[in-house]
């Protein structure tokens, strides 16, 4: 037998091409919106949870003064909580169920490369979580009488952000989720930590610094501090940089690692 015929990778490389077509992206987020619409227990998670969530969160913040201080820790945190509900834990689901059903590996045999499945299949969480943003703004900010965030450029740039770690960051829990079932246990940890840890429910300051330190390093701190950035427009160039500067990194180590421990084949 010619041992050079024999290869670890059970899927054939396929031939380089564009890193992302836009039309193939279209058609394949169409096909998973079709297929969210129709899930109806996960559809109706994504819409209401975060805005059960926001009123949970804004109960539990204390020892901020004023109401304005309150009303926009809740819409920063009820930002994060969208991005975490939406795109993380709905993704993970998604993404199991896909790889269940063969879908991920039909896929593959296509045209449709890598990063334009595992985008197709993300854009409606995408897209759903940028609309709910969106109404909480505007909306939570009439409604909490909040100003309107005063750098929305940088408020828009940490939500992209948060996108790309949380979608990666779902690819790579579904590889050892072995079931759409099990998915609400392997998704808790990254919820608990994110929580808690990245200030949406206790504000980070509020911490010891130990312990402080360490949740800055957590996937979405950075997020959440160009998130705050954005609304309060209160932080300085430093800090900006630093906090970009996580974000950036945790979107390379996402990306590094579902490249390197995605699961394309069901789980026996």
């Amino acid at each position: 037998m010619n041992t050079h015929s024999l290869h670890l990778n059970p899927q054939p490389a396929k031939a380089p091409g564009p890193r992302v077509n836009p039309r193939r992206l279209l058609a394949l987020g169409r096909s998973e919106l079709t297929l969210l619409v129709r899930n109806r227990a996960t559809l109706s998670m994504a819409l209401l949870m975060p805005l059960v969530m926001v009123f949970i969160l804004r109960s539990s913040l204390t020892g901020l003064d004023g109401a304005a201080a309150l009303g926009e820790a809740t819409l920063t945190g009820g930002i994060g909580m969208v991005l975490t509900l939406v795109v993380y834990m709905s993704l993970v689901s998604a993404y199991v169920a896909r790889r269940e059903e063969l879908v991920l590996k039909r896929l593959r045999t296509g045209e449709a490369n890598d990063p334009e499945i595992l985008a197709g299949t993300a854009l409606p969480a995408a897209v759903l979580a940028l609309g709910q943003i969106l109404v909480l703004a505007v909306a939570g900010a009439v409604a909490l009488d909040v100003r309107m965030p005063r750098n929305p450029l940088v408020l828009a740039a940490a939500v992209l952000a948060g996108i790309v770690i949380l979608a990666g960051m779902a690819a790579l829990t579904s590889s050892f989720t072995r079931t759409v079932e099990s998915a609400g246990l392997t998704t808790l940890p990254l919820f608990l930590l994110t929580g808690l840890g990245s200030g949406l429910f206790v504000p980070v300051d509020s911490l010891p610094d130990s312990v402080a330190s360490v949740c800055e390093l957590l996937p979405l701190s950075g997020v959440m501090e160009l998130v705050r950035a954005g609304w309060s427009g209160g932080a300085a160039g430093g800090e900006l940089l630093g906090s970009a500067g996580g974000a950036l990194a945790w979107i390379m180590i996402t990306v590094f690692a579902v490249q390197r421990w995605f699961r394309w084949e069901p789980r026996r």
